[in-house]
């Protein structure tokens, strides 16, 4: 493939300057975009970027206008060949579900590509790209809540119904131990040992049957997260690098303190185990952001709810089965060889109640749950914006 703007090495340099950013509530406007949106000019050059594509490309504003599209993605991706079409055709060229490849982030995202000229000739293209993967993951995130709702009516049952006879059980093992020989005393520690097993068992699942309403105040992420840290670092993560990206002025999240300990405390527990304890090398990196635009119509409400709040962990394991992300949330889908897998599922459940959803992207090397959240807003309209 031969486009004007990827192969020749004087298409390195711009053919015409970029153009002055968007003021007002021109900048507004595109900012408030829930999709990653490149003003491309002949020559190639991002001329201009809103917030959803510093997000999608890893990169801020300033960055973007400092590169061409072809060293943002790999020299035969097919946004290339579209904006060569539209700059020859002089019309707009749409193409869905296209797999998208990154040069500086690895793996692909699943994404529709909207490509448009602009109005003067020969001032270059708009391009959309809305990605499907996060319609998808959303839909599943309702899904997933449905699960949590069905794993709930038959933990109340099996709290009634499992827990009285396994006391029996436990009581009469011990009864037995106390004249049994040295040889039998073995299998009434064995017994006891395996009711109380399945006893956490059940009282892990009751967790999905508490729908009492949550106590929330206001809350400052970046507090919880250094406490996760602290945690991790002397116990179960020692032997982890951790790498902290946040935003120092993102306002507070409307939650339960206990509960959000336990979303990110369960979120880095994992991503230690699938760093495993052999690995030299394994990071955890915990990141913050403020991401506009995004919003999701949640059961019960008549709007589309703001989710502006992102909260991430990524590690550098080895990955997630592609087979199971799909799953991923569900009760019962564990990776882990002596894994309940209700851990994930409850940390859905968690961030549901909160309001947020949570979704997962993983590549070797690079797995990453992120974890959307509503903002913290008094009831006075005090602190409504941002900053």
């Amino acid at each position: 493939m031969t486009t004007s703007f990827c192969n020749s090495p004087a298409d390195r340099v711009p053919m015409a300057p970029n153009p002055a950013p968007p003021s007002g509530d021109s900048a507004q406007l595109l900012n408030a975009l829930p999709h990653p949106v490149l003003a491309i000019l002949p020559n190639g050059a991002v001329a201009e970027a809103n917030a959803a594509a510093e997000a999608f490309f890893g990169m801020s504003r300033t960055s973007l206008r400092h590169q061409k599209l072809a060293e943002l993605v790999p020299d035969d991706s097919p946004v290339l060949s579209l904006i060569s079409q539209v700059m020859t055709r002089g019309a707009a060229i749409n193409e869905y579900r296209v797999d998208l490849g990154l040069a500086k982030i690895p793996g692909e995202k699943l994404v529709d590509i909207f490509v448009t000229p602009l109005p003067q000739v020969g001032e270059g293209v708009v391009v959309m790209l809305q990605e499907r993967s996060l319609a998808e993951k959303i839909d599943r995130q309702l899904t997933h809540r449905g699960a949590a709702r069905s794993v709930a009516a038959m933990a109340s049952t099996l709290a009634h119904e499992i827990k009285n006879p396994l006391s029996g059980i436990r009581g009469a093992a011990q009864l037995l131990e106390a004249e049994a020989s040295d040889a039998d005393r073995a299998l009434t520690r064995l017994i006891c040992e395996e009711t109380d097993r399945i006893v956490k068992l059940v009282d892990r699942m009751s967790a999905f049957s508490d729908e009492r309403p949550i106590e929330r105040e206001s809350v400052n992420i970046h507090e919880i997260l250094d406490h996760v840290k602290k945690v991790a670092q002397v116990g179960f993560a020692r032997h982890i690098h951790f790498k902290e990206t946040y935003d120092p002025s993102l306002p507070p999240v409307l939650g339960s303190r206990d509960q959000l300990i336990q979303i990110f405390l369960n979120l880095v527990k994992n991503a230690a185990e699938a760093i495993g304890e052999e690995s030299s090398d394994g990071e955890i990196e915990l990141t913050t952001a403020y991401r506009p635009g995004v919003r999701l119509q949640l059961p019960g409400s008549s709007a589309p709810v703001s989710l502006p709040l992102e909260f991430c962990v990524r590690d550098n394991g080895p990955g997630i089965a592609e087979e199971v992300l799909p799953c991923l949330f569900d009760p019962f889908v564990t990776t882990k060889v002596s894994g309940t897998g209700l851990g994930l599922a409850l940390v859905a459940k968690i961030v549901g109640d909160h309001g947020g959803t949570i979704e997962c992207e993983t590549n070797a090397r690079r797995t990453t749950f992120r974890v959307l959240m509503p903002r913290y807003a008094p009831r006075d309209g005090r602190g409504a914006s941002r900053r």
